[in-house]
């Protein structure tokens, strides 16, 4: 589904769909660091302006989550309507 990678090229982020995870990804040697678990069939990504957070749209679930990426831990899910897909962050 959705793939990111913040700008220091360290890490990619992988939304993977109906398994439910997104893949944690060391950017440099492509190991697949940590899988976080999210909320049901994970579409897309966005990064917070400042880089600090991940949201991601959980579509089955009808909500987004909230990844702290200085400990690459889901931090808070908030129910937003039926079948969310993409995002925007605004600065």
């Amino acid at each position: 589904m959705g793939v990111l990678i913040d700008p220091e090229t360290q890490w990619a982020y992988v939304a993977m769909g109906p398994a439910n995870r997104i893949a944690v990804i060391n950017a440099k040697t492509f190991t697949v660091e940590d899988y976080l678990l999210v909320g049901e069939r994970v579409w897309n990504l966005s990064f917070s302006p400042d880089y600090s957070r991940l949201y991601c749209t959980n579509g089955v679930s009808n909500d987004i989550s909230i990844i702290d990426l200085t400990r690459h831990k889901v931090v808070k899910s908030i129910k937003v309507g039926h079948f969310p897909w993409g995002l925007v962050v605004k600065p």
